[in-house]
């Protein structure tokens, strides 16, 4: 079956998930993007990427006349949808089982009749491998029915509670509920073995509330207690979601091809680990006090260190599980996000020169050691290896944070993360009386004298981007948070000032100018959600409170209606880019967290004075 309505706003949707993956739910009840059994597994769902052609699940009154309504159970990742007619009141509630009762990679629905009576249309049309091949589907009894690909090695079963139809090659129902009544659904992964029957609605109900109480009981252990609960329990449970059960890393967004600019070509894979969100997952996931998990990232971290033989061969990228070659297709089958084009996967940056890595690197390590436990020996000894590679290569040019496209360049973010990276490695290293070469501070400082006498422009009074330019970055917001510079330094709020003349709207912050075409792309993009944290942040630490909390309160307002954020913002507040961003939601919380220390502190000295 093929659809073709219109493309719903990237916002309008919330995520579900279960450590292993996600699905996008929309307001109308249709998942219109999965990819399973993995994040990193093709697609079985992606009508968000076309249409007609990529496959969907839709649940949904068989009428248009209703309001929707979508929120989480309190403190969950479980989703509810309702529909409001005069005729009747439907609720969808959607989980991926978690806790005791989950059998792993299952997808459950229940629709319920809350009031009247109402009919409901279910559509289930998976179309495998990014629907780039046919499937073909089995009926069995009792509202079972599995989808297979071609080749049979991979089966999805799908389990009714009512009767199901078979119209090419997918799976059909309406059917009628009054108030009280339920229809339950269920799609599980299958491998190898014939799958056995079970009792659906007793399973549903059962796994239902084992995975209430897990997220509960996860999101009861952080220690954030600020003023802004709420929001930050919903990006800490956002940043779980995203992250891998089985190897402990975590996808910079569950999706790919989502556009940064629409009907443009900046349409990015981000179903991979960056290197660089080390620093600030682990800080976050510390802060909020979840060691287990900032323990499970830098172990996998630990491992990406012993497998690249070299040093100076860490990627800036891998796939959850480790792997390095991360080769970029297009699929042209696809039209895109609204026509956006081309829609890729894999992501070609895997194999850039990024120098800033491995002060990220360095920075999550250094902050595990201080905060955690102690990193082993054998481990130091890799880092060691890093460091000394850095000592000998930071005055490399590089393809920069913003990973561009239009060749590579003496970047002010690469120094700055350089010198991080043997500041950070002299301290653990002073820490534990670990010896190391004297022409690590030699290395520091030679970097320190470069940033301030190579990157500063007089003219403007500030940093600039890279070496000889006239233009700011945002990504130089993070001076004074990785505490190269202080956060009042008159060169610093004069470069802050520059920022906000040039790349600040309102609270909302680009990356950099587009014009410059820096990025060797065509097209623009939206503000940059995380770059809007990181200036809240800064201006926190700056002592411009007030100013501080009115643009993040006012950047709460831009998240869509579960307290989700996108990686961009566009001109009318519409969502662009991968959706959810960890990023982003990483950038939320520790903007939050600053502000409640830097308030707590005013508040203090208030009460004293």
């Amino acid at each position: 079956m093929e659809r073709t309505g219109q493309y719903q706003p990237i916002e309008n949707y919330g995520v579900i998930g279960d450590l292993n993956t996600i699905a996008l739910v929309g307001l109308n009840g249709s998942i219109d993007f999965m990819c399973f059994p993995d994040f990193d597994s093709p697609t079985v769902f992606a009508a968000m990427l076309d249409k007609s052609k990529g496959g969907f699940f839709r649940i949904a009154p068989t009428t248009d006349d209703f309001k929707n309504k979508q929120l989480y159970l309190p403190d969950t990742n479980v989703l509810l949808t309702r529909f409001l007619s005069k005729k009747g009141i439907a609720e969808l509630t959607d989980f991926m089982p978690m806790g005791a009762m989950a059998k792993g990679k299952e997808l459950v629905r229940i629709v319920t009749c809350v009031h009247g009576e109402i009919d409901i249309a279910l559509e289930c049309c998976p179309r495998f491998d990014y629907a780039r091949v046919p499937h073909r589907i089995e009926r069995r009894n009792n509202g079972e029915v599995l989808f297979c690909n071609a080749d049979k090695n991979i089966v999805i079963r799908f389990l009714s509670s009512v009767d199901v139809e078979v119209r090419d090659n997918d799976a059909i129902a309406n059917f009628t509920l009054k108030t009280g009544e339920k229809a339950t659904f269920m799609m599980e992964y299958v491998t190898g073995k014939e799958p056995g029957k079970f009792d659906l609605g007793k399973f549903a109900e059962e796994s239902l509330y084992t995975t209430i109480d897990f997220w509960k009981d996860w999101v009861s252990k952080s220690t954030y207690k600020g003023r802004w609960v709420e929001i930050v329990n919903r990006s800490a449970l956002v940043l779980k979601l995203m992250t891998s059960q089985q190897y402990g890393s975590i996808v910079a967004a569950p999706t790919f091809g989502l556009p940064e600019e629409i009907g443009g070509e900046r349409n990015w894979d981000y179903r991979y680990t960056w290197i660089r969100d080390a620093s600030f997952t682990v800080y976050t996931l510390l802060k909020l006090g979840y060691k287990k998990e900032a323990r499970e990232f830098i172990a996998w971290v630990e491992k990406r260190c012993n497998d690249i033989g070299e040093a100076g061969r860490l990627r800036l990228m891998y796939s959850l599980s480790g792997e390095k070659d991360l080769f970029e297709a297009e699929l042209n089958h696809l039209e895109g996000y609204r026509q956006s084009s081309p829609v890729r996967i894999g992501n070609e940056a895997y194999d850039q020169i990024q120098l800033d890595i491995y002060g990220e690197l360095l920075d999550a390590v250094y902050l595990f050691d201080k905060h955690a436990e102690t990193i082993s020996y054998d481990f130091w000894l890799d880092l060691k290896h890093q460091v000394n590679w850095v000592c000998n290569n930071w005055k490399m040019k590089d393809e920069g944070i913003w990973e561009v496209r239009g060749g590579k360049k003496e970047f002010l973010y690469s120094r700055l993360l350089c010198w991080v990276a043997l500041d950070r490695a002299i301290k653990i290293a002073d820490a534990h009386s670990y010896p190391y070469p004297a022409e690590w501070k030699e290395e520091r400082n030679k970097i320190f004298n470069t940033i301030h006498e190579d990157f500063w422009n007089a003219e403007l009074q500030a940093f600039v981007q890279y070496k000889d330019a006239d233009t700011v970055d945002a990504a130089t917001l993070l001076m004074p948070l990785v505490r190269f510079i202080g956060p009042k330094d008159p060169k610093w709020l004069s470069t802050l000032k520059r920022i906000e003349d040039e790349l600040v709207s309102d609270s909302l912050v680009y990356r950099y100018r587009n014009n410059e075409k820096l990025d060797g792309l065509s097209g623009a993009e939206g503000t940059f959600s995380m770059c809007t944290f990181w200036y809240v942040e800064c201006l926190c630490k700056a002592g411009q409170l007030n100013k501080a909390r009115l643009f993040f309160e006012k950047m709460l307002g831009y998240a869509n209606h579960l307290g989700l954020y996108a990686e961009m913002l566009g001109l009318q507040g519409e969502h662009l880019g991968n959706f959810p961003q960890a990023f982003t939601h990483l950038g939320l919380i520790s903007a939050a967290l600053a502000l409640d220390s830097q308030l707590n502190d005013q508040r203090n000295k208030d009460v004293m004075n």
